[in-house]
């Protein structure tokens, strides 16, 4: 039985078979005229006994055959006293269990939530209950009561229960009243209900569309819209416009709520160069502090002028490595000073020098860390070095919080106990995550970043690399020579003729770059599918899943993510009996599926297996890969292993998961793969620029093919706009060392 038009069922909870109290999302059976249905949907803290009106239609599961799916349910406390029996034995209030259930409603019978509610102390007339258990049990049945209410006002604008649940830890039993009274609060980060349904309560509660609350909202959502995008303030006059445009108000408003925003330093203005920029406070905190932590460090780790030339040579004796010059210089400096960006391109010695910076900060007994953005740059960079990689996540231990604000065990009040700490693919650390990282470390801690800043910036917010390199006020080595060995890769020698805007060779076909020419999407389609199925597999022996990434500029579009994702699901990863799924409004998920997490989630828990040891953390990450083991259709869940750590997704996280047999080149920052298929067809102009087309490049480790259109790689060649992003960090570093020399000049 399928059905797509609404119904109602109606009844009695006989009993809850699953339950999540962080989502809502429950699993039940409901009794109705006599009948008994299996109910699934965002229920919230059902419990057994409780009456329900559900909204939703009769679907029929594969395996566990026809089910009532819940879109909206309203609720009701029991009104008989076998029911409420019930529904006090289940657990909902702590304190009553099946006896003391039982005796309390033969003493009040149907009165008995009444006495709860408004007269606690005669629960006293009942044996073994003091005046003090007495007011505990009223008082957990007011907030149930307050939870089963909220629920009911938000539900009827679709806000899902489990944003109800987060309001209710958030504010307790004054949430309602709270939202009430101001329905933006919903729009808080750790709610995180859009705007236009919190405009939706507004409009129902006849709030004005000037109302200072709505203004001062809007501005937020704008600016946090913009971070999204990777900026971390924006232009005043820019931020009017979009502001007034969205919301449909007077400048006069607009200037007033923001006036009131700066004096309570809820935002906070920066002007460079004339000009005004407004940033959320979260932002401002962090460009600010990063800039002075940096000036600090600057001064208190100047270079002590010690050459160690002598000791670059015994290294080079050692290793059997010749450095060249710019090589020794970075070592020189990494030795004899506390703070050093290394920066350059792919073959101009990068991770030579690196570990030769690693093995000599070693022999001095240093205790030395090392770090990368994701799970497999650390991974690669374990590899490359020898020497043990974390993720900056796991480096810091990621605290479970509520909404997105991240928190970590090492900080500023419990320091990493490192005395060097060297980051690689610095290119893709946002804003917030660096101050993390300077708030974990002492400030005599040496700090070397490694990273090409040619590549896109960070997913998150901010220009980390870029800014400081740009600010000219500390050290800087740009290795820019190419080596014999990595010229002989046309990977390579390619990536640095693109960053320069020359054409390169599509002709040839005898290295490790390829490129193959299709005028139409059906044949690009069916050349991509053919590579990663059967061509690549067969002739490099690459797994599809594991040495094989596909790329696109765009999700959109016969070329884009989207489409390829569904495409290679089906040719990959096809239905097949036994093999369970979920489906979502944008994917099917089934086991062995190769997906990505796209947003930052602290508060995933997850296990690691090592052998006979089992190690547990937090946090999943934007553009962290993983494979789908296990698919629970009941009670939508899909266990996940991203490279050995294993996780559940309950059904509301699936919002933050998509397909990656196909991903972004955005996406695919601070990554490599020993295959890099990359599309480069049509589509809008300005997704198809230089720095994406080289960033895309270098995530190839040993084979690269582009599909698509020459003269399209040609555009992306000439087209020369980088990636704009607003920011303070150069102009902070550099107001904060306006005294000193460009020492990025002299190095």
């Amino acid at each position: 039985m399928q059905n797509n038009t609404d119904e109602k069922l109606e009844g009695e909870v006989d009993s809850v078979i699953y339950r999540s109290d962080d989502t809502g999302f429950a699993v039940i059976m409901l009794k109705s005229d006599g009948e008994l249905y299996p109910v699934v949907g965002e229920l919230g803290n059902v419990e057994e006994g409780e009456e329900l009106v559900c909204t939703g239609r009769f679907v029929t599961h594969q395996k566990f055959g026809e089910q009532f799916k819940c879109e909206l349910c309203e609720r009701s406390l029991p009104k008989s006293a076998s029911a409420i029996q019930r529904y006090l034995a289940s657990g909902a209030i702590k304190g009553i269990g099946v006896i003391t259930a039982r005796a309390i409603v033969k003493k009040f019978g149907e009165k008995t939530l009444e006495v709860l509610e408004t007269e606690p102390e005669r629960l006293c007339e009942v044996a073994g209950i003091t005046p003090q258990k007495a007011e505990k049990m009223s008082q957990q049945f007011k907030q149930n009561f307050a939870v089963r209410t909220l629920m009911a006002f938000l539900s009827t604008f679709n806000i899902p229960m489990s944003a109800c649940i987060r309001a209710f830890k958030r504010w307790g039993e004054n949430a309602e009243l709270l939202i009430r009274s101001n329905p933006y609060v919903l729009c808080n980060p750790a709610v995180n209900v859009p705007f236009n349904k919190a405009d939706e309560v507004a409009k129902s509660l006849e709030i004005a569309g000037d109302d200072e609350n709505r203004v001062n909202a809007g501005i937020s959502c704008v600016l946090r819209e913009n971070a999204n995008a990777g900026h971390t303030c924006l232009p005043l006059d820019k931020l009017a416009k979009t502001t007034c445009d969205f919301l449909k108000i007077d400048r006069l408003i607009f200037d007033k709520v923001l006036a009131d925003e700066l004096t309570d330093e809820s935002l906070y203005c920066y002007i460079k160069n004339g000009r005004k920029y407004i940033m959320l406070y979260d932002f401002f905190k962090a460009e600010d502090y990063i800039s002075r932590r940096l000036s600090i460090m600057k001064e208190c780790s100047y270079d002590n002028k010690i050459d160690f030339s002598d000791v670059i040579d015994i290294a080079e004796k050692n290793s059997g490595v010749e450095y060249a010059e710019l090589q020794r210089k970075a070592i020189n400096l990494a030795l004899s000073y506390g703070f050093l960006v290394i920066t350059g391109g792919p073959g101009t010695g990068k991770t030579t020098t690196l570990n030769a910076i690693i093995d000599l900060y070693k022999q001095q007994g240093m205790n030395v860390m090392i770090a990368a953005p994701t799970g497999r740059a650390a991974k690669r960079l374990s590899d490359i070095s020898g020497f043990e990689a974390k993720t900056i996540h796991r480096l810091l231990e990621v605290k479970p919080t509520d909404g997105d604000n991240m928190s970590f065990v090492h900080d500023e009040n419990n320091l990493l106990e490192c005395d060097a700490l060297i980051i690689d693919e610095m290119s893709m650390v946002d804003t917030l995550l660096f101050e993390a990282v300077l708030r974990g470390i002492k400030l005599t801690c040496k700090l070397v970043l490694v990273g090409d800043s040619d590549q896109l910036p960070s997913v998150g917010a901010g220009n980390v690399l870029k800014d400081i390199i740009e600010s000219g006020v500390m050290p800087v080595v740009r290795l820019n020579e190419i080596f014999r060995q990595a010229q002989k890769s046309a990977i390579v020698t390619n990536a640095h003729k693109i960053v320069n805007g020359e054409h390169i060779d599509l002709t040839q076909k005898d290295n490790d770059f390829f490129f193959m020419q299709r005028m139409d999407f059906e044949g690009l389609q069916t050349l991509v599918s053919e590579l990663c199925k059967t061509r690549l597999p067969k002739a490099y022996g690459y797994s599809p899943f594991d040495d094989i990434q596909v790329l696109s500029p765009t999700k959109k579009g016969p070329a884009g993510t989207q489409e390829l994702n569904k495409l290679l699901q089906q040719q990959l990863n096809p239905p097949a009996a036994g093999k369970s799924e979920l489906k979502t409004p944008l994917f099917t998920y089934r086991t062995g599926d190769k997906v990505m997490q796209t947003r930052n989630d602290y508060d995933i828990i997850w296990k690691k297996r090592t052998g006979e040891k089992t190690e547990s953390g937090a946090g999943i990450f934007n553009g962290d890969i993983g494979k789908i083991t296990a698919c629970n259709k009941i009670v939508r869940t899909l266990n996940i292993d991203f490279d050995g750590r294993e996780c559940v997704y309950t059904a509301d996280m699936l919002d933050n998961l998509e397909l990656a047999y196909a991903i972004t080149v955005h996406k695919s920052q601070g990554s490599e793969y020993d295959a890099v298929v990359l599309t480069v067809f049509g589509g809008y102009d300005k997704l198809y620029y230089r720095n994406l087309l080289y960033t895309a490049v270098t995530r190839a480790k040993k084979l690269l093919v582009i599909v698509g259109q020459n003269r399209r790689v040609n555009f992306m060649i000439d087209n020369n706009r980088r990636t704009l992003r607003y920011t303070c960090l150069k102009d902070l570093l550099k107001e904060l060392n306006s005294h000193g020399s460009d020492i990025s000049d002299t190095l």
